[in-house]
């Protein structure tokens, strides 16, 4: 069997998690890792794997991952598509999503590759989730209810924000799909928090949220990449009502993001030229192994 190989571009909290997953699949094989700066000091668990800032030096690459932050992923994706390497992101700024696969499904069929968006657990395999309890109930409300936890997208605007020394972005449940966003800051010295402050809750990623800002002395005393979901779904199957089905999970994030978008390369390769959400993937296409052996075991 000849094994996907996959290139991992970015090495932050999901490109960490990112290598270990493609190391345990049994199909894929890691042609590298592209990182800024990649003469620097290497983490220790990149000895002996081949890390530049240049993925055409990798040889044959099928898949890219993206493990960067959400608001580049559109300018990598169009690159490495343009090179003829399928890719992945984890592209999660929701209102966005339509406008961005139309643009990568456009430069996706011109290169004739593959691009899967949002490939995340949310968006992503909860996507789906919440797909099949429409599907069971199709009249009905389905509320998502994240956290508490870690949210790497906010968690990274927020310390992109200037005087940001570093940032921690937890979500916090308020039930029936309301949340509110404790963000917790360590500062640059003569930074002001009030000015901090503004500055992120003006933020897209936070402006339609309650937001609260702390300044914390050590964002390293606080970081917990913990988080979660429960999703309930009350609706109406045929003319029957009050159908309920709810989904809970507790995850590391990054660890989990990563398993999804390994699971969404191992896909791409089967899909036709264009760019794909995860609701549009057959599922079984996420998994290794014949279609009629994940049929005699999964149906």
């Amino acid at each position: 069997m000849e094994k996907i190989r996959i290139a991992i571009v970015g090495y932050g909290n999901i490109g960490k998690y990112a290598l270990e997953a493609v190391l345990a699949a049994e199909d894929m094989e890691l042609a590298g890792v592209v990182r800024r700066n990649a003469s620097n000091e290497m983490p220790k668990e990149l000895g002996g794997i081949t890390v530049t800032e240049d993925i055409t030096k990798l040889g044959k690459v099928d898949v890219a991952l993206l493990c960067t932050p959400t608001r580049s992923v559109q300018e990598y994706a169009e690159k490495y598509l343009a090179l003829g390497i399928n890719t992945v992101d984890s592209f999660d700024i929701h209102t966005s999503i339509v406008d961005l696969r139309k643009t990568l499904d456009q430069k996706a069929k011109e290169a004739g590759r593959v691009s899967v968006l949002s490939a995340g657990w949310d968006p992503g395999s909860d996507s789906v989730v919440r797909t099949l309890m429409q599907a069971c109930a199709p009249k009905g409300i389905t509320y998502t209810n994240f956290g508490p936890g870690m949210s790497m997208g906010h968690t990274v605007a927020a310390k992109a924000v200037k005087g940001v020394k570093g940032a921690l972005s937890m979500t916090i449940p308020l039930g029936t799909g309301v949340h509110r966003r404790m963000v917790y800051v360590e500062l640059e010295e003569g930074a002001s928090i009030d000015t901090v402050s503004k500055a992120i809750k003006s933020d897209d990623y936070f402006a339609h949220d309650e937001t609260h800002v702390i300044q914390v002395p050590d964002i390293k005393a606080v970081i917990d990449r913990g988080h979660g979901v429960h999703m309930i779904r009350k609706g109406v199957s045929g003319t029957t009502d009050n159908q309920i089905f709810e989904y809970n999970m507790t995850i590391n994030n990054p660890a989990l993001t990563s398993q999804v978008m390994v699971a969404c390369a191992r896909a791409s390769m089967k899909q036709q030229p264009g760019a794909y959400t995860m609701i549009e993937i057959p599922v079984i296409d996420l998994l290794p192994g014949s279609r009629e052996s994940l049929i005699a075991a999964l149906v």
